[in-house]
């Protein structure tokens, strides 16, 4: 399993701190030592290496950015005509305003829109967009929310609080030691944490910051008790909808759930894989904008507006919501299936759109990295997680799900026999974050 792909992250590591610009991507996360790492190109679900090798995309799609496939015909169309009409001038393109019309409008609870291009910027705006409205300074949050100063000090004041989040091991090194004790985390679904939180901080809390809903489908009362919460202690209720967005409807997850935030995130999905990010929410909120100083140049190019305009009018007039849920439910039926025929303790979680399986077993992660290393045999890319996309078909699922069937029952096998780390070629694949030699 070595090739060009192998050898060039090499080549990486040497010149490129942690080998790689996305956590998400090091190939340790995968496969270690054999994971493709790089593609020429790709095209629907199918992506093809430095050495020409096809492989079936049933992992994370482009971290989930990718919602309608790989290279999408009509979005890349129109950025196509935006890049002949020039991306950047001296003066604005008039597809951001179009696209803040379009967003209020699938969300009537908003008034006013800002937009940035990556996620992890346009939470640091929404973040900084609560402080100045309410002037203070402390954050209630749960879930993972990247990798900005106002979300890592969580770790300041306790050395491992971000753990349960998502990511262990983040160390939170270059940080002012002054926002200790800024950043506050709690549990989703664990309302008395929150509660615990307000009573101590109700009066400097200026914001509650979480996604509506992600691994676990919200418990009766929980949303609508923080969204009373926050209107309680004056505080901002921001959705962070960067991975939850475009999955279950045209919009925020949020929609399909009784209760609206002051504020809501996007990214990912919004621009099939361009790079655009909108922040929304209710005008005193978004108006605190201009006591304060948020600014960037390339926020103002034409891609990114141009993509999410052509994502968004697709995903209207193909139902592709629908084409996502469905075709979720079948892969989280393959790994259920497949874990009862095999005897495997594993446990399916997400929504949808967004699945995520766990081996129950003291070797779990050695499993994993089998799982990984015997599917990509297969020339099939895959871990424990699958990102659905309009361009997923039920002939993809089908040749999955018969590639998880052998697997998983090779793995019940060697985990039988006490076989399974033997089984690999190369190390274990990381968990969380781990500093690359």
């Amino acid at each position: 399993m070595n090739g060009k792909g192998q050898e060039l992250y090499r080549e990486a590591r040497k010149l490129i701190p942690g080998g790689t610009q996305l956590l998400s991507k090091r190939p340790e996360m995968f496969l270690p030592e054999h994971w493709p790492s790089y593609y020429s190109r790709a095209q629907g679900v199918e992506t093809w290496d430095l050495d020409g090798k096809k492989y079936l995309d049933m992992s994370y799609c482009g971290l989930g950015s990718c919602v309608l496939g790989f290279a999408d015909p009509d979005v890349d169309d129109a950025v196509r005509s935006a890049i002949s009409k020039g991306t950047m001038a001296t003066l604005n393109c008039p597809e951001e305003v179009e696209l803040a019309e379009v967003l209020c409008s699938l969300h009537p609870w908003a008034s006013m829109v800002r937009f940035a291009r990556t996620g992890g910027e346009a939470m640091t705006m929404a973040v900084r967009l609560a402080r100045a409205a309410t002037r203070r300074d402390r954050i209630a949050f749960c879930g993972y929310h990247g990798w900005h100063d106002w979300y890592l000090a969580a770790n300041l004041r306790e050395e491992d609080a971000l753990a349960g989040h998502l990511l262990a091991g983040l160390e939170p090194a270059g940080l002012p030691q002054g926002l200790s004790g800024t950043a506050l985390p709690f549990r989703y679904n664990e309302i008395e944490e929150l509660e615990a939180i307000v009573e101590k901080n109700a009066g400097e809390l200026a914001a509650i910051v979480m996604e509506p809903v992600r691994s676990a489908e919200p418990e009766s009362g929980f949303l609508e008790r923080v969204r009373q919460i926050a209107t309680d202690v004056g505080a901002v209720l921001i959705f962070d909808e960067i991975t939850s967005g475009w999955r279950l409807n045209p919009g925020g997850a949020h929609l399909g759930y009784s209760t609206t935030p002051d504020v809501a995130v996007f990214a990912k999905a919004i621009s099939n894989g361009y790079a655009m990010a909108a922040v929304i929410g209710v005008r005193n909120v978004m108006e605190a904008a201009q006591g304060s100083f948020i600014s960037s140049t390339y926020w103002t190019e034409r891609i990114g507006p141009t993509a999410a305009l052509a994502t968004i009018r697709k995903f209207e007039r193909h139902k592709v919501s629908d084409h996502l849920i469905r075709i979720g439910k079948q892969v989280q039926q393959v790994w259920s299936h497949a874990a009862n025929r095999t005897g495997l303790k594993m446990s399916v979680s997400g929504i949808p759109p967004l699945g995520h399986f766990a081996f129950r077993h003291e070797n779990a992660q050695a499993m994993r990295t089998l799982f990984t290393q015997r599917m990509l045999e297969r020339n099939i890319l895959a871990t424990n997680s699958f990102y659905a996309t309009y361009a997923h078909t039920d002939e993809h699922v089908r040749q999955y799900a018969e590639a998880v069937d052998d697997v998983l029952e090779e793995i019940a096998a060697a985990d039988a026999e006490g076989t399974v780390e033997q089984l690999l070629v190369g190390p274990i694949a990381h968990e969380g974050f781990q500093r690359l030699a």
